[in-house]
């Protein structure tokens, strides 16, 4: 039984140094200016928005732009496919989820009807109108599907480009409108730059230049007013391409999504740019691209805006260069902004809010002084009403609280106002678990027991009491992190780690002590 019982006691303290390194020390290295391991620092508890301050972002994500690139990447399939033929319908994009082919010739209908059941009939209603007209609406279903896919896309792009920016544990949620989001970005006070990494489209695209560069007016001329369905005019934006138009290819044959690497670099000139590297599968298209039209211009296009043209002089795979007069902070954003991919639609800024470092201070000190304050009268309530006993209720607490603070630590868990809450929850469910547990006790001295047998009692006829009181809390705590949003799943984290930590201080730590206590010497009567 001793050597059980050293076991034990050994166990318990290992336990105690262990998660008071990880969850307590680092805190106090920091307030006291105290030597702490790297290894340490990177465990360190992470703290909340609210605690730490930084940016609160309420987007609103525009689905209407992913619908009509599906729209029109449609169309121009349709186009291309119809072409084949040699039928040559007047095809425009007339709403996000619509488009209209107008001019069949009639003795050619059974051919149309074929080729845009061959492009459309999965995704598209084709309704006839007279004169040769068709009109193809979006499927209600895909519609919607094709706007969950665009609001989860751009969650996940954002989530990566935070990360990019190395802000530590973002949360990204939608909000009661499903196409609306609640972006918090702790430690960030720079809300412009964050508004910039996170808005931008970033949609890269090499096409082909029909003409340019000019102005807008003299490019229409050369096409009589009438620009062919197949071209697009884009303006430029930076370095050589700026203030001029270009008369592009709609279809990019190769797209920001064929990238496998983007960094900043500098060109030939010393000027900083962007270098990539294409995919296994987009270096091929690339290669295909550029050495079939060598001699020509290829506009690589950002956001619908041609940030260079160079000419191609030579077959280019698998790497490349963006030029366009960045500096070396806007080559590195777009290098960025690149890597984590494109956003499916653009963004709109609803709300911005700041959380300045002062308040979060003001935050860590309130909740701070509310755990201590709310600790030290818990335990001198434990002291007076429980005498000795309430000394073990104290060393159990205590434990509680270096074991969830460690545990959190080490889980990676982010604490927040909200967290403290849980935080002091979780130690008055500390002290109801000993409460039971002493009144218990005391029932069965009351009952002639002896002191030993009151004790095994006590613990083992309230155990099952505790464990169900704490699997309740733990599936509630489970539904709230479920369904909750930042703040109530921090509650939730805090409150489900707390209640394991709990039922093993209250029970193993709390009975060990006793059992300690019995082994040293014979207790005629106990003092609870």
């Amino acid at each position: 039984m001793y050597k059980n019982l050293r076991w034990k006691l050994l166990s318990i303290a290992a336990v105690f140094v262990v998660f008071f390194a990880v969850g307590v020390y680092p805190m106090l290295g920091a307030h006291f200016h105290l030597p702490v391991p790297e290894a340490l620092q990177s465990r360190a508890l992470k703290l909340g928005l609210d605690l730490k301050g930084g940016v609160e972002l309420r987007m609103r994500v525009n689905t209407d732009d992913a619908l009509k690139t599906t729209t029109t990447s449609t169309a121009e399939a349709l186009r291309a496919s119809l072409a084949t033929s040699n039928i040559t319908p007047m095809i425009n994009v007339t709403s996000p989820m619509t488009f209209r082919v107008e001019g069949v010739p009639q003795d050619r209908d059974s051919q149309f009807r074929t080729a845009s059941d061959e492009v459309t009939a999965t995704d598209y209603d084709r309704n006839p109108l007279p004169a040769g007209t068709y009109e193809f609406k979006m499927k209600p279903n895909i519609e919607r599907d094709q706007r969950e896919q665009a609001v989860d896309q751009t969650m996940q792009t954002i989530d990566r480009r935070v990360n990019e920016l190395g802000v530590v544990e973002p949360s990204i949620a939608r909000q009661s409108n499903n196409e609306e989001l609640l972006i918090q970005l702790p430690g960030v006070s720079d809300v412009a730059h964050a508004k910039e990494i996170i808005g931008k489209t970033a949609q890269l695209e090499f096409k082909l230049v029909e003409a340019g560069p000019a102005s807008k007016e003299d490019l229409l001329k050369q096409y009589n007013g009438n620009l062919p369905g197949d071209l697009e005019i884009l303006p430029g934006s930076g370095g050589d391409a700026t203030g001029a138009f270009y008369v592009v290819k709609k279809i990019a044959p190769v797209t920001g999504s064929d990238l496998r690497v983007a960094k900043p670099g500098l060109d030939e000139n010393n000027q900083p740019a962007v270098h990539f590297e294409l995919k296994p599968a987009g270096a091929p298209k690339f290669g295909k691209l550029s050495g079939e039209n060598i001699g020509r211009y290829l506009a690589i296009a950002l956001d619908n805006k041609i940030i260079s043209a160079p000419r191609l002089d030579g077959r280019i795979t698998d790497q490349g260069r963006i030029s366009g007069g960045f500096t070396a902070e806007s080559a590195n954003d777009l290098a960025l902004t690149l890597r984590s991919g494109a956003l499916p639609a653009s963004l709109t800024s609803l709300e911005e809010n700041v959380v300045g470092p002062s308040l979060g201070a003001d935050s860590i000190r309130a909740g701070v002084l509310a755990s201590l304050v709310g600790l030290m009268l818990i335990l001198g309530f434990m002291l007076v009403y429980y005498k000795l006993s309430g000394i073990n209720a104290a060393v159990a607490l205590i434990f509680n609280l270096v074991i969830l603070l460690g545990l959190m630590a080490y889980l990676g868990a982010t604490m927040t106002l909200p967290g403290i809450a849980g935080f002091v929850l979780t130690m008055g469910v500390g002290v109801d678990s000993n409460v039971l547990i002493f009144e218990r006790i005391k029932e069965e001295i009351a009952a002639q027991r002896g002191v030993r047998a009151a004790i095994n009692a006590g613990f083992s006829r309230v155990l099952m009491t505790l464990l169900d009181t704490h699997v309740a809390s733990l599936i509630a705590a489970a539904f709230l992190f479920q369904f909750g949003t930042g703040p109530i799943r921090g509650f939730a984290t805090t409150l489900s780690i707390g209640l394991f930590v709990n039922l093993f201080t209250s029970i193993f730590v709390s009975k060990t002590l006793y059992d300690f206590e019995l082994s040293r010497r014979q207790v005629p009567a106990l003092s609870i």
